[in-house]
């Protein structure tokens, strides 16, 4: 995909293109959830390069209903 290839680093806090380590970023994560939208999920300003294991992490800790039960209490 063009945009990894433009975006080769992941920009995920604990990695961010440097500050504390080197991660070639191999998923292109949503910075807001499009939950369907297609235009949002399209939108290429509401994307951010990330490595899976990040990616995976902010999905688990964001999106999941793990988290949304979590914050609840």
């Amino acid at each position: 995909m063009h945009f990894l290839a433009e975006h080769p680093l992941c920009m995920c806090p604990a990695c961010d293109a440097g500050k504390s380590r080197v991660t070639a970023a191999t998923v292109v994560d949503h910075i807001r959830p499009h939950r369907g939208d297609l235009t949002l999920f399209w939108d290429e300003t509401n994307w951010q390069a990330m490595a899976k294991p990040c990616h995976d992490r902010k999905t688990a800790t964001e999106d999941s209903r793990f988290a949304r039960r979590k914050s609840c209490i």
